[in-house]
């Protein structure tokens, strides 16, 4: 995309972080912006924020993991500012421990938002943006999905997640090359970003209460599991606005992969080299063996 003044931003979990910042961005190169997100107070502050910028905010309150809000919200868009030429399907939840202490409700709420948000917001704009590029020559059109360096990754302690975010990598790269046999005009980029302050380690505020398992508490392994994740993720040195601003470079450069930490890329390369040679997966501590120590340490305490 070359040309955003005028045309129009679908942002998914626009209230904060990646989401907020995007909007803030949008609205500062002069397009319309729809603001989705599950919470209602955050996200009326934001979009007035938002529209203070001079941008026409649509704010929708949605839950996207169900199929009919999306839905809702494709329609809401076509009938205030038509097709848009931008999509974010940015909404995601965090969730960690060893992977078979994971609950049947904890995997329905985070492939819930993470993966099956995504492929809502991909079957419900997709067409749209499709339309609009066969009836005007002049259309141009992009979707950006996030998933995560956990999706190039699989760190330990926090398999929930990653399933969720390669699934979306998969997802995205297979949207790039189907788009792309039908049309020139829209285009597909996926979002990997690295450790963050955004808030997504605390997004189990926003679970709903039907998906939270009521009688039992997190387990120890979840618990180290969040403990690194806030440190990890509080301590981040790259901003939420900094990589909104990679999102909207790579859109001016039709660049699929965005990354918030490209030195990460070397763990990647090391993991991919695993898969050509058939080595065993290599430790994802052998650059920082204290940390792997130190978690090794807690987890096998608990037997």
């Amino acid at each position: 995309m070359k040309r955003f003044r005028g045309r129009t931003a679908v942002i998914t979990g626009a209230a904060s972080g990646f989401g907020l910042e995007t909007s803030r961005i949008a609205a500062r190169e002069g397009m319309h912006v729809v603001m989705a997100d599950v919470q209602r107070d955050a996200l009326d502050k934001a979009a007035a924020e938002v529209a203070a910028l001079g941008a026409s905010v649509l704010p929708f309150v949605l839950d996207v993991s169900k199929p009919g809000e999306v839905q809702a919200l494709a329609a809401a868009t076509q009938a205030r500012f038509g097709a848009p030429h931008f999509v974010f399907n940015n909404a995601g939840v965090g969730a960690g421990g060893l992977i078979w202490e994971n609950s049947l409700k904890d995997w329905e709420w985070v492939l819930g938002v993470n993966l099956m948000g995504v492929v809502h917001g991909v079957r419900c704009f997709t067409p749209m943006m499709l339309a609009a590029a066969r009836s005007d020559p002049d259309y141009e059109g992009h979707i950006v999905n996030t998933a995560s360096m956990a999706g190039l990754l699989n760190p330990p302690n926090m398999g929930i997640y990653n399933v969720s975010k390669h699934a979306v990598v998969s997802l995205t790269e297979t949207l790039y090359q189907d788009l792309h046999l039908v049309t020139d005009q829209i285009s597909a980029s996926v979002l990997c970003p690295y450790f963050v302050p955004t808030g997504i380690n605390q997004s189990d505020r926003n679970r709903p209460v039907e998906l939270k398992d009521a009688d039992a508490g997190p387990t120890r392994s979840q618990l180290i599991g969040q403990a690194m994740s806030d440190k990890a993720v509080g301590s981040g040195k790259i901003s939420a606005a900094m990589v909104a601003q990679f999102v909207f470079d790579a859109l001016r450069e039709d660049r699929f992969y965005i990354y918030s930490h490209p030195k990460a890329l070397g763990s990647v390369q090391t993991r991919l080299e695993d898969v050509v040679l058939q080595r065993n997966p290599t430790d994802p501590f052998a650059g920082r063996p204290e940390i792997g120590k130190e978690l090794r340490a807690a987890l096998r305490a608990l037997g």
